[in-house]
């Protein structure tokens, strides 16, 4: 039994549920032949692959910092090595945070079970070093008197979030290793981040990461959110032709569908949550996930199918 974590901060919450449910009906309808249960587990595979993201991009971290130590090392055995060569300034290779990063036991554990390894990745290593020293926020850094851990910390803040968090090449690099992160990116990296402030020197090798859920009330949600879509599909359906009588249901983008079937399973069997929390996540969804326009009429017709549902008793929130 998973407990409740006092720091109210986990990897994988219902932002990233809802999007897997969606992804994954969707992929259920236009790939017919696999079963419910099948589709189901796929849900959960693919949320436990964005928590190996998470883990991945924190040991990016340490191995762009591996990198850095590596070229001074090579660069003292030049052949004439100059007076820099010699003599460099170690404080980046010597950063408080990278050295917590690299001897993480979780993420070591993580690194030996899944053989992931940015070792492997080493031109993409070189070229992110190369711009990180290029940038008046690694020279502000390394040209500052002062040393802390906070200062280290702060360091790796910026640099995650002014280099990785948007970085083209490593999109690329990650969607070729799987098809499951080319869409997890930019909402993981906004948990690298927060464990990034997280951390702290006290904890040193035992540093906690962000735990994968809450508790189990997340997991039995993925699987009541699934299996409500799936099961009572025609009763939602029923529900936005009837509410949609100037158009036409076979003309509407196919996602938008998914998308509302989806809410409407989330109105319906989860009295507890507020229906503008429901309303404005999925809303936030179509933005992302389907066509320009379909947030607009989305928004419209989940507020007309919400009225009618409170019309004729069917929620009462």
């Amino acid at each position: 039994m998973q407990t409740n974590h006092k720091s109210g901060i986990f990897m994988i919450n219902r932002v990233l549920i809802r999007i897997k449910v969606i992804q994954v009906i969707y992929a259920y309808y236009k790939n017919s032949g696999k079963s419910i249960k099948a589709a189901e587990d796929e849900v959960f595979f693919s949320l436990s692959k964005a928590y190996d993201l998470y883990k991945f991009l924190l040991l990016l971290i340490a191995a762009v910092t591996h990198y850095a130590s590596d070229r001074i090392a090579f660069n003292m055995k030049k052949v004439r090595p100059t007076e820099e060569d010699l003599n460099p300034n170690l404080k980046f290779v010597n950063n408080r945070l990278a050295m917590q990063i690299e001897a993480n036991e979780e993420l070591i554990k993580f690194r030996e079970k899944s053989k992931l390894d940015w070792v492997n990745y080493s031109d993409f290593l070189r070229r992110l070093l190369d711009t990180i020293i290029e940038s008046d926020i690694y020279k502000e850094y390394m040209a500052s008197d002062t040393s802390s851990y906070e200062e280290d910390r702060e360091l790796w803040r910026k640099l995650y979030k002014n280099f990785i968090f948007n970085n083209e090449e490593l999109d690329s690099l990650l969607e070729e290793l799987s098809l499951y992160w080319n869409d997890d990116k930019a909402i993981v990296d906004t948990f690298v981040l927060k464990t990034i402030k997280r951390f702290n020197e006290e904890e040193e090798e035992q540093q906690a990461l962000l735990p994968e859920y809450k508790d189990d009330e997340d997991i039995e949600y993925a699987h009541k959110l699934f299996r409500a879509s799936i099961q009572n599909a025609d009763e939602y359906r029923n529900m936005m032709s009837e509410s949609s009588k100037n158009w036409d249901m076979s003309r509407l983008a196919f996602m938008d569908v998914v998308i509302m079937q989806t809410a409407l399973a989330e109105i319906t069997t989860f009295p507890q949550i507020p229906l503008n929390v429901t309303l404005n996540e999925y809303v936030e969804i179509a933005k992302y996930y389907s066509t320009p326009k379909s947030s607009s009429f989305i928004n419209g017709l989940l507020d007309s199918i919400i009225k009618n549902l409170k019309k004729e008793n069917k929620i009462n929130k």
